[in-house]
């Protein structure tokens, strides 16, 4: 089934423009008629919508033609074939429509990534009859999701891309299902209101200048990534420890990576300041901030970040990256 292709209706000329804009009046009419669906949705016989596609009506034209023939030569066999090809339309169309009906659609959620690059929205189908469910796909204006069969009781993972041009929450606030099996005779849709909504981070830029000097802390803490002076022992290796931290010997005997641990050492730590940054291009601190906190956290850095209303004391690791990350991107947005 992967050979079904949707065609995408191009917007130009009078008949573009006309076709444009009964799509969306019938899009707001859905919504109004449907409101906003639950994070887990089961369609129901009533929301599922079908219309015939070109080859659909094609062969409508076609059938009609050889009943007309029919009837003036009175041929009995021809009456056969074409009554046959009627029989075969409708079940055609009652089996697209059905092939919809009683799925089970959950958001799966979705990564964040830097703005330009494309948020995958994670949507999973759950095929809770007894019949195989074919040709399955998700659509967002031009953006679709890959054709994948459900067998019975099987549940899969849609993945629908939607491009992104700036920081903050990109909203998906309608999809739909859609399905042309099994003769593409008929094509068979479903709206869905979920509001989903992932996050995009500022674009990291492109060259970013020099982050601020290190600081050092004297302390005796514990630090897994700084410090040469007391060997504390050994933790699982990570990506992006210095190769000069890897205890080799532990490696040679047991052909696993662990890296060194030291304590009581002098720790260091950066401070990435939003107001330090010299440029007035609120955007461009953001990105730089972004570059910053990215090349840190790749090198188990300590850092803190200060941006006007928020301060976050140095650390590392990943929930300090996503906290510092969000507070960029949601950065004088007013969302939450």
């Amino acid at each position: 089934m992967s050979s079904i292709q949707w065609p995408s209706p191009s917007p130009r000329g009078l008949l573009g423009k006309i076709r444009v804009r009964a799509t969306r009046r019938v899009r707001r009419w859905a919504r109004k008629r449907q409101g906003t669906d639950p994070a887990t949705t089961t369609l129901r016989p009533g929301r599922v919508y079908i219309l015939p596609t070109g080859v659909g009506l094609i062969f409508g034209m076609m059938t009609f033609a050889m009943l007309l023939g029919s009837m003036n030569y009175n041929n009995n066999l021809s009456f056969i074939l074409t009554f046959l090809l009627i029989g075969l339309g409708f079940v055609s169309m009652h089996q697209c429509q059905r092939n919809l009906v009683g799925l089970e659609l959950t958001n799966a959620g979705t990564d964040p990534v830097f703005a330009g690059q494309t948020l995958r929205f994670r949507i999973a189908i759950t095929n809770q009859s007894r019949n195989t469910r074919y040709g399955i796909r998700l659509h967002h204006d031009d953006a679709h999701s890959e054709v994948q069969d459900l067998q019975p009781g099987q549940s899969k993972i849609f993945t629908l891309p939607v491009a992104t041009d700036r920081r903050g929450y990109v909203e998906l606030q309608r999809f739909s299902i859609r399905t042309l099996f099994p003769f593409e005779l008929f094509g068979s849709w479903a709206w869905l209101h979920m509001e989903l909504r992932g996050l995009a981070y500022p674009m990291l830029a492109a060259q970013p200048p020099r982050p601020p000097p290190t600081m050092v802390t004297h302390g005796h803490r514990q630090h897994d990534a700084r410090g040469e002076e007391d060997f504390a022992g050994l933790r699982k290796y990570n990506a992006g420890d210095s190769p000069r931290h890897v205890a080799w010997k532990a490696f040679a005997r047991s052909g696993q990576l662990f890296s060194k641990q030291f304590a009581g050492a002098d720790t260091s730590s950066q401070w990435f300041d939003f107001d330090a940054i010299p440029t007035t291009d609120v955007e461009k601190r953001l990105s730089i901030l972004t570059s910053w906190i990215v090349n840190a956290d790749r090198t188990q850095e300590d850092y803190g970040l200060r941006i006007p209303g928020s301060e976050f004391k140095p650390a590392h690791g990943g929930s300090h990256r996503r906290r510092c990350l969000e507070a960029l991107a949601l950065f004088n947005k007013g969302e939450s």
